[in-house]
């Protein structure tokens, strides 16, 4: 994979510029994924945002510093009303490696379009940071969300994660650790809670070390080594192991490709168990990066959209 070197400016007290740099690996893309898997889905085409002037968009607002470096998120918001809006933290994936915010631009105009505040936020992916400095990220742009819900109407008490592939094992362990101390480490705002009302999953797995699992080197990398080295780490941030009456409900969404829903029946049988809501869609003949592409993008929507109306509506 090709990697480079970001380098952030930053300013002393003096006014002086200093440089810090992190790697960042930018090998995923949707451009790179559309010319992989158009070779064997010729009909795919890519989904674009659906911008309209009752949706405003505000780009590259710090919701974290760490080390002096800004985490930065993108709101789409509708119009203002008389009425606090839902929320959705949209996660994109990339093996925890790479990856970016505008990568959900598509599904987070939608949202917007709907009558939901939606937010794309960065995280500190593997070649920065390793598990669960990305945890502990998105749990503080949900603060940062609650922190700020008056200046974008937001609804504290309904506000869901979204992700996909790396991104939705992250919003399920999220979903599964509400008010678990050591998924948090609270920098910054203390002061608002990282909790949430709902999960969508979109093909990320449930359990790293599982018989439907094949994780490998990627994982190997943000959790610190492989499962021989750190099995507590491959346990800790597998969803499937939190699971307990306080886990939200979730909507599943997968590619016909099943490693990557690794864990998810063993984990709907526990919830069901526990009386807790689950639904599963599986897009038909359907590559892993589906959400990416018509003809998969308007179905999925469709469940989205219903699954949030009916649990944060």
């Amino acid at each position: 994979m090709k990697k480079y070197l970001i380098l952030l400016l930053l300013f002393s007290k003096t006014g002086t510029a200093q440089q810090t740099a992190f790697p960042k690996d930018t090998s995923f893309s949707i451009q790179a994924t559309y010319l992989k898997e158009v070779k064997k889905h010729p009909q795919i085409k890519i989904a674009t945002p659906a911008h309209s002037k009752k949706v405003k968009q505000k780009n590259d607002i710090a919701y974290r510093n760490i080390g002096g470096r800004d985490l930065l998120l993108d709101i789409f918001y509708p119009e203002k009303t008389k009425h606090r809006k839902p929320a959705i933290l949209l996660v994109y994936g990339g093996g925890w490696r790479s990856g970016e915010k505008t990568h959900n631009y598509a599904m987070a105009t939608e949202l917007a379009n709907n009558g939901y505040v939606a937010v794309t936020a960065e995280y500190r992916l593997s070649l920065e940071a390793l598990y669960p400095a990305a945890v502990y990220d998105l749990k503080a742009a949900i603060r940062w969300m609650r922190s700020h819900a008056e200046e974008y109407e937001i609804d504290t008490a309904k506000i869901a994660v979204l992700g996909c592939s790396a991104g939705g094992q992250l919003v399920a362990l999220m979903g599964t650790t509400n008010n678990n101390p050591a998924f948090e480490d609270k920098i910054g705002d203390s002061n608002h809670s990282s909790v949430v009302q709902a999960v969508i999953n979109i093909d990320g797995i449930l359990a790293f070390k599982h018989p439907e699992s094949s994780e490998g080197a990627s994982a190997s990398l943000w959790l610190g080594g492989t499962y021989e080295q750190n099995p507590e780490n491959w346990k800790q941030a597998s969803a499937l192991t939190h699971v307990d009456k306080s886990t939200v409900p979730f909507l599943f969404i997968n590619s016909s490709i099943p490693r990557f829903h690794a864990g998810r029946d063993d984990m709907i049988a526990k919830m069901d168990a526990l009386g807790i809501y689950s639904e599963v869609h599986t897009m038909p003949d359907s590559p892993h990066p589906f959400w990416f592409f018509h003809p998969w993008f308007e179905s999925m929507m469709k469940y989205i959209l219903e699954f949030s109306g009916k649990r944060l509506k």
